[in-house]
């Protein structure tokens, strides 16, 4: 790969599985250096373009490069600079920590890999459990462990697929710092995610629904293309306040954010935005709902996300 060629290159990939056209003709590159997120609902397409990518699965159409490599004719080399942590645990339950990391070490043909081992296990946190078998671990440790096999050979792009999926808070925050500290230090990513606020870290987001890239741009610029003015209601019942903004002309969306509900106003529905505010506070009220705050807020990810999905699914 040249210096300043794309580590990823996907030019109008498209895959099919039978009749379900999983992946529809998709372009995006990756630079080096960059933490690239994909998002999107279930069946969107982001596994299977991230398997493509790998070289796991060929395209039925248009082309796909990864480290200036064919995927698939290049595969035995690619494997040697690349690292892929999967949705679901993939390591060997019956070894222990230090001996999975020694496996991966051996399958990729690092011969001095003890050092490196150290290394990862202290900057990961596992050199205490380095003894104990992976299936004993917490589901936390269990992705620490991957991301460590997945280092063990220095890997120039490391494609993540959901890595945190059921890990605690706490262990979450953990991989983050991880992962912007192999950043820094100049490794690419390419990676999927359910939590919002784990895409906002990323340099680039892509928004993909049924097989499609609906927009690839910085988080910032995303929430920027938000139309029409958002709410921040908090009210009780929140439920019944929820279903009233539903049915208001003019509201477009409704989501719930904890105890706050956020309802986008169409544009030019209620004037400005204060108006809109003291609009839907009288409306709650006058069905007797217990209204504590109304205000404007700036759209968040998901706000524009769920606008751009309903877009697209009724322009279908």
């Amino acid at each position: 790969m040249s210096r300043g060629e794309p580590v990823i290159s996907a030019a109008r990939v498209s895959r099919r599985f039978g009749s379900v056209l999983a992946v529809d003709a998709v372009s995006f590159e990756a630079a080096p250096g960059e933490m690239l997120g994909l998002i999107g609902p279930d069946g969107a397409g982001k596994t299977t373009t991230l398997r493509m990518v790998l070289g796991l699965l060929a395209p039925d159409s248009g082309e796909m490069r990864t480290c200036g490599l064919d995927p698939i004719r290049g595969a035995s080399a690619l494997s040697r600079r690349v690292g892929y942590l999967p949705q679901r645990f993939s390591l060997y339950g019956d070894l222990t920590v230090d001996e999975n990391v020694a496996f991966f070490a051996e399958l990729h043909g690092v011969r001095e890999f003890r050092g490196r081992r150290d290394e990862l296990l202290e900057t990961l946190r596992l050199a205490p459990f380095r003894r104990r078998l992976a299936d004993r671990l917490s589901g936390g440790m269990k992705q620490k462990l991957s991301l460590a096999c997945n280092l063990i050979h220095t890997p120039e792009l490391l494609v993540l697929d959901e890595p945190t999926t059921g890990v605690d808070p706490v262990s979450r925050r953990d991989f983050w710092k991880i992962l912007s500290g192999l950043q820094q230090a100049g490794m690419t990513f390419l990676i999927t995610t359910p939590y919002l606020d784990e895409a906002e870290r990323c340099g680039r987001i892509g928004l993909m629904s049924r097989g499609r890239l609906l927009t690839l741009d910085t988080p910032a610029r995303i929430r920027g293309t938000a139309r029409g003015t958002v709410l921040e209601v908090l009210a009780t019942p929140r439920r019944r306040a929820a279903e009233i903004l539903a049915a208001r002309t003019g509201v477009s969306d409704v989501l719930v954010f904890g105890e706050r509900l956020h309802a986008t106003i169409q544009e030019g529905a209620a004037g400005d935005p204060s108006s809109a505010a003291s609009g839907v506070a009288a409306a709650l009220a006058a069905e007797g709902i217990e209204v504590q705050s109304v205000r404007p807020v700036a759209a968040s990810l998901e706000d524009v996300f769920i606008a751009r999905i309903r877009d697209e699914e009724a322009s279908r």
